[in-house]
């Protein structure tokens, strides 16, 4: 409660120095507008629904995207810890290719598939699933073998052996990398989606761009930022409670 209080209090004081740097007018509105501004632009994006049908085209695509990312990672990821040749050539690769921005993958994406839907998962593949595939074979590399020789000594083999001890063992790792994938991903398909011009938030920053209407640009961006936060806060913060919860490694 104490920190939801202070959270409040930050955002309060944020949007009140806004408002007053508005008021002041060192810029003209069309360039920074006021908070109320702002908040006109939202209302109206959901009354014509232009902004639920952006959010609802843009997680379905996100969902889509990162699922792939996570199933391909961790089977990637497991495959380079737990071979000796993968990591010495593959895991380099994978290391040199997180570093490449994720806008560069949006050329090859429109080369190969077309200003499609399959190119915008694409691009939302490419950028989370490094992270997600690194994560898991930092997990699997830095887990005790003792751990997996129990396992086999009490009669886990093949899939029962991952899925029982070499998966509990590397979710730490493995929350972490999806949260940074997440990340990552949501960053790629903001961009795809303003490079495309396909229906979704990235198509409406644009639009804003386009009409000159900064109040829709910074709506939308706002609007990014909310869902970013709210799926952060229920979906990963929550994981991390319940990992820490179920293996006591809540901090004492």
């Amino acid at each position: 409660m104490k920190k939801l209080s202070k959270q409040i209090v930050f955002y309060c004081v944020l949007i009140g120095i806004w408002a007053l740097v508005a008021k002041a007018h060192i810029w003209p509105p069309y360039l920074f507008p006021p908070p109320w501004g702002v908040a006109e632009s939202l209302w109206a994006g959901f009354q014509d629904h232009s902004f639920w049908i952006g959010i609802a085209v843009t997680m379905k695509r996100m969902l889509i995207g990162y699922s792939l990312s996570v199933v391909l990672g961790m089977i990637l990821g497991l495959a380079v810890g737990s071979y000796k040749f993968l990591e010495d050539t593959l895991g380099g690769l994978l290391v040199s290719l997180q570093s490449l921005p994720s806008i560069c993958w949006i050329p090859l994406a429109v080369l190969w598939f077309g200003l499609t839907e399959k190119a915008i998962l694409f691009v939302v593949l490419m950028g989370s699933l490094l992270s997600v595939t690194i994560a898991m074979e930092d997990g699997r590399k830095q887990m005790p073998k003792i751990y997996g020789m129990a396992g086999r000594n009490l009669g886990a083999k093949g899939f029962r052996l991952f899925w029982s001890v070499l998966l509990p063992a590397s979710l730490p790792f493995i929350v972490s990398g999806l949260k940074q994938g997440f990340a990552f991903g949501w960053r790629s398909l903001i961009q795809a989606e303003m490079i495309f011009l396909s229906l979704g938030l990235g198509q409406l920053l644009m639009m804003g761009r386009d009409l000159n209407d900064m109040n829709q640009v910074l709506a939308v961006m706002i609007l990014i930022i909310i869902l970013g936060f709210i799926i952060d806060g229920l979906v990963f913060r929550t994981m991390e409670r319940k990992l820490q919860e179920r293996w006591g490694l809540v901090p004492a």
